[in-house]
């Protein structure tokens, strides 16, 4: 039982560490100290520690001492080359997708989307959608390889977003207008190309905050 308990711990730990950096709770460099994570969460020090073990090793983490971590700095390269895989693989994932999609899901979503867009400044609740409407196609697809790889992309180019805020809200709302309407309309290519004109949109916007625009 109490192994059993541990494991839950940890398993939370990991869940709330996670969240914490991906919506930039835990910025990009910043030091992740076990002990005051523990105290944070209210969670014992060992669930924790193995939640950091397993963050580094999905590379969300590097080690910086004994008893410490960082934040994972992702380089410019590294997130244009993750955008250009995430091109390839999220059209195949609409592609496989397509004849499985479930009309009111899309229709649910879409509103979602509409209601969330009237908040310009990136909230949590938005990359949470974000992240429903993104793994939304892969999980449906029924391919655990595509999912995970998807996954992991998007983790990477996410710490790179949320270091350098792009403002893309509206943007972002009308792009995911464009995919989930060409599904609406039965249109498989119109929603793939959607997909990527979304993702190259993001690394051109991404492009212009590292050249100081």
């Amino acid at each position: 039982m109490v192994a059993e308990r541990e494991l839950n711990l940890a398993e939370l730990a990991y869940t709330q560490i996670r969240r914490m950096i991906l919506e930039k709770e835990l910025p990009s460099g910043m030091s992740v100290v076990e002990g005051r994570l523990a105290d944070h969460l209210d969670i014992s020090r060992t669930p924790v520690r193995e939640a950091l073990m397993r963050l580094a090793a999905e590379d969300l983490l590097v080690k910086q001492g004994s008893r410490s971590f960082a934040v994972r700095n992702v380089s410019a390269t590294e997130f244009f080359q993750g955008i250009h895989i995430r091109e390839i693989l999220e059209s195949e994932a609409i592609n496989l997708s397509f004849d499985r999609l479930d009309r009111s899901m899309l229709e649910n979503l879409r509103q979602e989307v509409i209601e969330l867009g009237e908040t310009p400044e990136q909230t949590a609740a938005q990359w949470q959608l974000d992240d429903r409407l993104h793994l939304m196609f892969p999980k449906v697809s029924g391919n655990s390889v595509l999912l995970r790889s998807i996954n992991e992309l998007r983790t990477l180019t996410r710490l790179c977003e949320v270091t350098y805020p792009l403002g893309r809200v509206p943007a972002s709302t009308r792009e995911h207008l464009a995919i989930l309407d060409a599904l609406l309309d039965g249109d498989s290519t119109g929603a793939r190309e959607a997909m990527v004109m979304h993702l190259r949109n993001v690394a051109t916007d991404c492009m212009d905050i590292l050249r100081g625009g």
